[in-house]
């Protein structure tokens, strides 16, 4: 066995290893922007929220959610998150009016901003990574400023929001993971199953990994 094999054998042996591990985190995942209400039928004042998904508990102090001008890309809303995520994996902040209240009356948090109709993107940052992100709209090649991931998700009618299909699953792409939603739902979301790996299938990834290892230095023959 030449030395390539051996790579190779080591290379698909950590791979296998890794997947399995990895499957069994994806319900642990940074959060995710799960739906967005920025155009209501008249005025938006203390009826905008954007909602997170993420795991129960998961602090989210430090974090920043961030409105990028399709225009210019520019930041034209910053906002700052603090709490945690609730027992129902979901986190909604809701604009809130001049008088300190909102339309959406099970908001986690209440901050003042306005969401663009679009072409525009949302980010969702931890002040120096992006976590997760989503553009909306129609964005002219050359011209617009998509900040969003893959290929923009289309604009929605007003009154109705953009909500990602399952709330937990994040393809890289805006288009394919967020639809429209006709009737608002805040603080509900569909989340698709995470099937976690059996100990048996980690144990056996485990004596895969080794075993080439192994054959590669020389063990077997």
């Amino acid at each position: 066995m030449d030395r390539l094999d051996r790579r190779e054998r080591i290379a698909a042996g950590l791979a296998l290893v890794s997947a399995l591990a990895l499957a069994a985190g994806a319900a642990h995942a940074v959060p995710l922007i799960s739906e967005v209400f920025y155009d209501a039928v008249g005025t938006d004042d203390g009826q905008s929220f954007v909602e997170l998904y993420g795991a129960p508990g998961t602090p989210l102090d430090g974090l920043v959610v961030e409105g990028v001008n399709g225009a210019d890309g520019k930041v034209y809303a910053s906002l700052k998150l603090s709490g945690t995520i609730g027992a129902d994996g979901l986190f909604v902040v809701a604009d809130k009016t001049s008088a300190g209240d909102s339309v959406v009356a099970i908001a986690d948090q209440l901050l003042n901003f306005d969401f663009q109709n679009g072409p525009d993107s949302l980010q969702l940052s931890d002040g120096e990574h992006v976590l997760d992100a989503v553009g909306y709209g129609s964005f002219e090649p050359g011209v617009d400023f998509f900040a969003g991931e893959g290929t923009p998700a289309a604009g929605v009618a007003a009154g109705a929001s953009l909500a990602r299909r399952y709330a937990n699953v994040d393809t890289d792409d805006n288009a394919a993971d967020f639809l429209e939603l006709a009737v608002p739902t805040p603080h509900a979301a569909p989340v698709a199953p995470v099937p976690e790996p059996s100990a048996a299938a980690l144990s056996m990834a485990g004596l895969l990994g080794l075993a080439c290892v192994r054959r590669a230095g020389g063990v077997w023959r």
